[in-house]
């Protein structure tokens, strides 16, 4: 289904974990994000863009590596994509697949294309990284923590931040790779806010919002979870509660970030 549509953006949400794939038309080019998930979804987004491509280059930023966020990449094989050094250098590429693989294995899901590890044509290797493309100027930015490949993507003049999986407005922070850079990289979002004119925020997994103090309480929310888990109490999870409507299915994942911030303060204190 289509989420949000404005002007030149297009935001189409799964079925699944209401994960999104933003599609941004320009003058002479394209730029989507993460296609995903199921079959007939991805088919809806091909035909989207398929009217609308002619000769424009199609452009595909993977926010990060996660299998759900790359399931869709062997069904466009003419992109160019854009992706951070570590997405690149994953040495874990064939597990991702596999996981694709055992997730159509589980539901009898058959596609048109073979899931492939997205090859990177456009490598971030640093914050401030730009690539400017007709009247546009994409800004990219390092934001481990989460995975370890994660990356922020800001659109000027159209005000986008692209945030992938932070920032989301139906789960709180998921921390698979590292505490430490998960709260560095709430930060930089701070800073993104601070430094660019952000008029559009558009999670992985939410809801698209224009709202300036709903992009406000998400990061604050993300940074009071993170300030508050070291020393995690009933109310912190009384909270999250209250806060997602799905917190019983990420229950688990709340149970693994206090493992692994019990760890980290274990050895901070060897």
């Amino acid at each position: 289904m289509i989420q949000f549509q404005k002007d030149n953006i297009t935001v189409f949400q799964s079925a699944l974990y209401m994960t999104t794939s933003a599609i941004i038309q320009t003058n002479e080019a394209i730029i989507m994000t993460d296609p995903n998930w199921l079959p007939s979804e991805i088919e809806e987004i091909q035909a989207y863009i398929n009217n609308m491509k002619g000769d424009k280059q199609l452009y595909i930023i993977y926010t990060h590596s996660d299998f759900d966020h790359i399931i869709g990449s062997g069904a466009f094989p003419g992109a160019k994509v854009i992706a951070s050094k570590q997405f690149d250098k994953n040495p874990n590429k064939a597990k991702s697949i596999q996981k694709i693989k055992q997730f159509d294995q589980s539901y009898y899901i058959q596609r048109s294309y073979s899931p492939v590890y997205p090859t990177v044509d456009i490598v971030v290797s640093e914050d401030g990284q730009t690539l400017e493309l007709d009247s546009i100027t994409m800004t990219f930015y390092q934001a481990p923590g989460h995975t370890n490949d994660g990356l922020f993507t800001v659109i000027e003049p159209y005000g986008l931040f692209l945030s992938g999986d932070y920032l989301s407005d139906i789960e709180f922070p998921f921390i698979f790779s590292s505490y430490k850079d998960y709260v560095n990289t709430i930060r930089k979002a701070e800073d993104i806010l601070l430094h660019h004119q952000i008029t559009t925020h558009i999670p992985g997994h939410g809801t698209t919002t224009q709202n300036q103090q709903e992009i406000q309480k998400r990061i604050h929310f993300s940074k009071h979870y993170l300030a508050q888990l070291p020393q995690d109490n009933e109310a912190l999870e009384k909270c999250l509660r209250e806060e997602y409507s799905f917190f019983e299915g990420m229950k688990s994942i709340h149970t693994d970030n206090k493992k692994m911030v019990n760890k980290v303060c274990s050895e901070e204190n060897l």
